[in-house]
Order: C-alpha cells, then structure tokens, then sequence
C-alpha cells in the first residue's frame, strides 16, 4: 500500500468519525439518543474553570484600562507587543504637566512667587509621572502577565482537552447507539468490542481533564499572590504620590500669604487648607495616617481657645525658615494658635525653641 492509499483510508476513516459524531450530536438535541452524563465533580470543575476565565479576562482588562486610560496607547503597546518591540518612550499626563508648569515658571520668572511655585509643582507633577510608570511597570510584569499567561496558555490547553473530551463522549454515545440497534450476533460483538475501546478512551480523557481542571485551584493560589503584589504597587505609588504633594504643600505653604491669596482677594485674606486624606497606607509603613479628627474637631477648638494642648510629632519636618520650628518623629511639644495665622499652621514650643508648625505632621493628645 503506497503512502497516497494510506491517506485516502485515513481521511475515509477521519470522515466516518465525523460523521457519526455530528449524527449523535443531532440527536441528543432532537431527543432521539441517550447522552453519557460527565460526573458531577467533573461537571463542578468544568464550572469553575470557565467561571475563572471569565473573570480573569474582565480583572485583566480593566486592570489595563485602570494603568493606561488612552485607548489609543493600549492599542500601540498591543501592536509593539504583539511585534516584539520596544514602544517608543513618551512622557504620560503628569510628566507632560509638569514640562508645561516648569515651562512656564521659567517664563514668567523663577525669582516671582508665582514663577517660582509653578516651577515646583512642575517638578512634583514629574515626579508623580515617574511613579506612574513604575506602577505600571511592575503591575504589568507582577500581575497582569501571569493573568495573560493563564488565559493564553493554561485556559488554551483545558479548552483543547475538554474539546477532545466532547468528542470521545460523541463517540461513545455513538457506539451504545449501534450496539442497541445491532441485530446479528456478529455484528453485536464488534460493537461490544467498540463500546469497551470507546469507553476505554473516554475514562481516560475524563482523567486527563480532571487532573488539568484540578490546577484551577493552584492557579487561583497563584493569583492570589500575584493580586497581593499588585496591592502593593498600588499601595506604594499612592504612599509616594501622598508624600511628594505633602512636600509639595510644605513648600508652598512657606509662601508669603500676599502670594498666595487670590487675586481679588486682600493680602490678608487666609488661605484655603488643602485638605489632606483620612489615612494613608504606606508601603514601607514609615508614613502614618492622619487622623480627621485632628485637622477639624482638635484643631478647631484649638484655635478658637487661647489655651494650649500637648501634640506627638508624627514624622520629621525640617524648618523652611527661621519662623518655622524643625520637628523629630514621635516627640511631644506644646502647640497653640495665635490671631491672624494661616489655618494649616500652629505655633509648637519645645523648650526655649519655638516657631510655627504645620497642622498635617500632629496629633493632639487628650
């Protein structure tokens, strides 16, 4: 038998097969043939491996959607990715802004209050723009990549193996079929002898797609892990971005009031807080949450009383000016308000020293 015979048989044989699994296929619609039921562990397992697939692409998405908001970027990077690329390297939002305000403070004057401050906002914006690509960075090796890999690689195999599983179930229905409508002892042996191979088969891929659906749970355990990483990038760019603006704050806060205030405003108009989040999860826990309770309640009976209370210093601040008192971590001074002072400051005595501090380093003590 040359080669050409031997693929004519094959295909002969590959058409049969199809055949006959499109006939029991139509009739198991129709309701004319019996169906072998899959077990209900194995039904269950089946269940939460399409239910993790669906999920996982919806969280991948909008993940993507989350560290990239321009669709138009995602589509390059899908592109250069999908070409093996490097995508071309361009400032995102907060880098752009902040090339505008340093832009512009230089024009209009880095010794002008106003030149001066855009200057280092523009600086701040860059460097939560930094920040930003770190995160994404990170969240696109520690998080989206091994959802991707699930997706493309892990979910494909399952698929594959479960559609192998469809077709010896086909299969095997087919054979009980033939064997229920077999007449002639001869021909009911042969299809006994097919139902034992059928059968044979089909155990043996439920086996092989049971132990590969059995997997879901570890790569829901991997997932987690990659989640907790993912939390933590988040938790470390939000703790950044909180510091370089509190910064920020400091700097614009030494500011003259006259600068400050707006322009159809008096010079001696107060200038509006900038409010500061209720907590503050740091990545390295060396940021401490502040407390709404002592910017208003503390504060405001503070500054409506001429008396004093004890405050704890919750991190390091280092004076801008001599008007200002430097403060150390965890050490208690005594702080009053005075007539006239800017509402995010207070004046802080240690000692023979002392000078005005701002409100966001305190915690007032009962």
């Amino acid at each position: 038998m040359n080669i050409m015979d031997f693929n004519m048989k094959k295909l002969a044989a590959d058409a049969g097969t199809f055949l006959s699994r499109a006939v029991q296929f139509t009739e198991e619609k129709l309701g004319q043939a019996e169906k072998t039921e899959l077990d209900a562990h194995l039904e269950n397992l089946l269940s939460k491996a399409e239910c993790t697939k669906q999920w996982t692409e919806k969280i991948m998405k909008q993940t993507e959607v989350l560290l990239q908001p321009n669709p138009n970027a995602r589509i390059e990077e899908f592109f250069y990715e999908k070409l093996d690329r490097k995508a071309p390297s361009r400032m995102n939002n907060p880098e752009l802004l902040g090339q505008y305000m340093i832009d512009a403070g230089n024009e209009f004057g880095p010794g002008t209050a106003y030149g001066n401050a855009l200057i280092k906002c523009g600086e701040t914006q860059k460097q939560i723009g930094t920040a930003d690509r770190e995160l994404i960075q990170t969240s696109a090796i520690n998080f989206l990549t091994p959802l991707r890999n699930f997706i493309e690689g892990d979910y494909k195999t399952i698929t594959k193996e479960r559609k192998l599983l469809q077709n010896k179930r086909l299969d095997l229905d087919a054979a009980k079929t033939r064997l229920k409508k077999a007449k002639v002892a001869e021909a009911r042996a042969a299809s006994e002898q097919e139902v034992r191979i059928t059968q044979s088969e089909f155990d043996r891929q439920a086996e092989i797609t049971r132990l590969l659906l059995e997997g879901i749970s570890s790569t829901h355990a991997h997932h987690l892990r990659c989640l907790n990483d993912f939390v933590e990038a988040q938790m470390t760019y939000y703790a950044q971005c909180y510091k370089y603006m509190l910064d920020l704050q400091k700097q614009l806060g030494s500011f003259p009031s006259t600068f400050l205030s707006n322009n159809n405003q008096s010079s001696s108009a107060p200038v509006q807080s900038v409010s500061t989040p209720s907590v503050l999860v740091s990545a390295s826990a060396s940021l401490p949450s502040v407390s709404n309770s002592v910017v208003t309640s503390g504060i405001s009976e503070l500054k409506s009383s001429s008396g004093s209370r004890k405050a704890r210093v919750l991190y390091d601040y280092d004076a801008a000016n001599s008007s200002e008192l430097s403060l150390l971590a965890d050490e208690v001074i005594t702080v009053y308000s005075i007539p006239g002072m800017d509402s995010d400051w207070l004046m802080g005595e240690r000692g023979n020293q002392k000078g005005k501090v701002p409100i966001t380093y305190l915690e007032l003590l009962n």
